[in-house]
């Protein structure tokens, strides 16, 4: 590259940063936090910072649940996009890929890049960037070519999603990143929309693994909030919800610290004598079915007599075969 466009492309940032434009840029908010905050230079040359084998192999396993849960989403995402020259990067928390897919012919090429696992991708490291800034603004985004804040970064173009754990904290980041100079922006608009859906799909297979044996239902609301879930035990108490889910409801973003009665979260407040009868009839119904109507066996799986199952059954006007 070029002395004149490394400066130039300085200029044009210190120009931005100097004309107050971070009130109204984003863009621009995140290139004076890189310059006056991390105090980094965009006309630097040194590549980007790796981690030791011994520190990312300990990046992952602390990721370990995260990865586990990506897996089948980080491949239909990479079939998406992986054939027009784009590889597929999970970074944990502070901005470091932890899991990768990409192909073959292009490894070398994204390694010099950058774009590997243990590379150091955060916005305090490398400045405004995919990952980093994504991380910071806890949102969607993409960093095409020239908005990159070191100039070395100017040929990628990186589209980025945040990916929030079962407890609504941030997590990670999924990023899809292109070396290619013709990629327009309609591919990186659905390039957006395919990250977007698979950093979803990332988020709800992590909490259905976090809550094994609850029931996942989708919160009941009229908005169509992606991801908006919730962890109910056989007690009918909410026991955890995703970040969506929290701000809908407004949880707040603390772990959960007792259960939350789910007929009460959901506006279905009633009768707790009513509530305890029902739960009652609901048991024998239960039975019932599982016995195929015979009282008998029933009656042994509940562990009481046929005569009381039998007058439970009429104080509820449940019929069974005698």
């Amino acid at each position: 590259m070029s002395t004149n466009v490394v400066a130039e492309h300085a200029d044009r940032i210190q120009s931005a940063i100097e004309s107050h434009g971070a009130a109204k840029s984003a863009l621009v908010a995140s290139w004076q936090r890189s310059a006056a905050l991390h105090h980094l230079d965009p006309a630097e040359h040194k590549p980007p910072h790796r981690l030791s084998d011994m520190e990312l192999s300990l990046a992952r396993e602390r990721s370990g649940a995260l990865i586990h849960a990506a897996q089948a989403s980080l491949d239909r995402l990479y079939l998406a996009v992986g054939g027009i020259g784009c590889c597929v990067l999970l970074a944990d928390r502070d901005g470091v890929p932890v899991e990768r897919r990409g192909a073959d012919a292009d490894d070398e090429t994204f390694r010099d890049w950058g774009l590997w696992l243990g590379t150091v991708w955060s916005e305090e490291s490398e400045g405004t960037n995919g990952i980093g800034t994504c991380l910071v603004e806890r949102r969607s985004l993409t960093i095409h070519r020239d908005q990159h804040f070191h100039t070395r970064n100017t040929a990628l173009s990186c589209t980025t999603a945040p990916i929030f754990d079962h407890e609504g904290r941030l997590a990670a980041a999924l990023d899809v990143s292109s070396c290619r100079a013709d990629l327009t922006e309609g591919f990186v608009n659905l390039i957006a929309m395919a990250v977007g859906d698979a950093a979803r799909k990332i988020e709800a297979e992590h909490f259905r693994l976090a809550y094994p044996k609850a029931r996942i239902v989708v919160a009941p609301t009229n908005n169509k909030a992606p991801c908006a879930l919730f962890a109910i035990d056989k007690d009918d108490l909410v026991i955890g919800a995703t970040r969506s889910a929290r701000q809908i409801f407004g949880l707040g973003a603390e772990p959960f610290t007792r259960p939350l009665p789910a007929a009460d979260l959901f506006g279905q407040h009633s009768d707790p004598s009513l509530d305890l009868k029902e739960a009652e009839r609901s048991v024998l119904e239960r039975a019932l079915v599982r016995a195929d109507g015979n009282v008998t066996a029933a009656a042994r799986d509940l562990g009481v007599s046929r005569a009381t199952l039998y007058r439970k059954l009429a104080r509820y006007g449940i019929k069974a075969a005698r």
